[in-house]
């Protein structure tokens, strides 16, 4: 009985300190309300304006790829961001050096990182859906929209790998590391067709947006509303059920990525210390 109660006693302070992680993050984002207070008022602006463009055109259908487009990719690109640029908010706070010789499994560390990016993206993302839905009707059920979020949610594990192979940038480079992250951000939302179909981008480009968790989920959840297709009206949607094969891509990709990521960061991890890149400046 003793030998059975230590693998779950184990498991439960790991989850503990993985909920450490959280707190932490959650007291750090508070710390700088202001901060977040103004780029989630230019999240929803940028949503708001670029929602106007299907508006102006007076085409519903437009109106909400544009829509989805903006909401998907405030969940995605947070989640994203916050995860690559986690490093880098270590070292302005010049904490790095002790969350990375503190007695904790880096499991553990980086699962807190990314459980509190997931709910800071999601926040975000609803009340930037929010604020849209105030500013003009949406024509898609509730059902629809509870499936999108469904697709978004698996979608969020390839970010989060991808998000822990981009935060190795911080280590490596104080800086320009944090300024890395960004370029990679700025090209998956080129190449994922988040507000114009991926068929108008160059042929190379094409290619390119396979590497991308957000095009089949932005595929997945236009096939979910009934706007993947040309024309102005709105279309009767498919269920879950029509967009297995991007859901099995979607998984894909998180069971790839996160492995991968979490790789890729150990052998950084282990690179900065023995080179002594830890320190906050130099």
């Amino acid at each position: 009985m003793h030998n059975t109660l230590k693998p779950a006693t184990g498991i439960l302070k790991e989850l503990r300190a993985a909920w450490a992680f959280v707190f932490r993050d959650w007291n750090l984002t508070r710390r700088y309300a202001s901060w977040v207070l103004v780029f989630t008022v230019y999240d929803v602006v940028n949503a708001a304006t670029i929602m106007m463009i299907g508006i102006a055109a007076n085409n519903p259908r437009l109106t909400l790829t544009l829509i989805l487009g903006a909401v998907m990719w405030s969940f995605l690109s947070r989640l994203f961001g916050e995860i690559a640029q986690s490093i880098a908010y270590e070292r302005w706070e010049g904490t790095i050096e002790y969350t990375f010789m503190a007695p904790v499994h880096r499991l553990t560390h980086l699962v807190g990182v990314s459980l509190f990016a997931g709910f800071y993206a999601l926040l975000r993302c609803i009340i930037v859906f929010g604020v849209l839905v105030l500013l003009t009707s949406v024509d898609a059920s509730l059902v629809s929209l509870l499936q999108c979020l469904v697709v978004m949610l698996v979608a969020s594990m390839g970010f989060m790998g991808l998000g822990l192979i981009c935060a190795v940038f911080p280590v490596m480079s104080t800086e320009n590391g944090a300024q890395a992250t960004n370029i990679v951000q700025a090209l998956f939302l080129l190449i994922s067709g988040v507000y114009a179909p991926v068929s108008v981008l160059p042929g190379w480009l094409q290619a390119v947006s396979a590497l991308s968790p957000a095009t089949y989920a932005l595929n997945a959840c236009r096939k979910l509303l009934g706007i993947d297709h040309n024309g102005t009206k709105i279309m009767e949607g498919v269920n879950l059920g029509g967009v297995l094969p991007e859901l099995g891509i979607l998984l894909l990709f998180g069971v790839v990525t996160i492995p991968l990521g979490l790789f890729v960061f150990s052998k950084a991890e282990t690179w900065a210390k023995r080179t002594g890149k830890l320190k906050r400046v130099g």
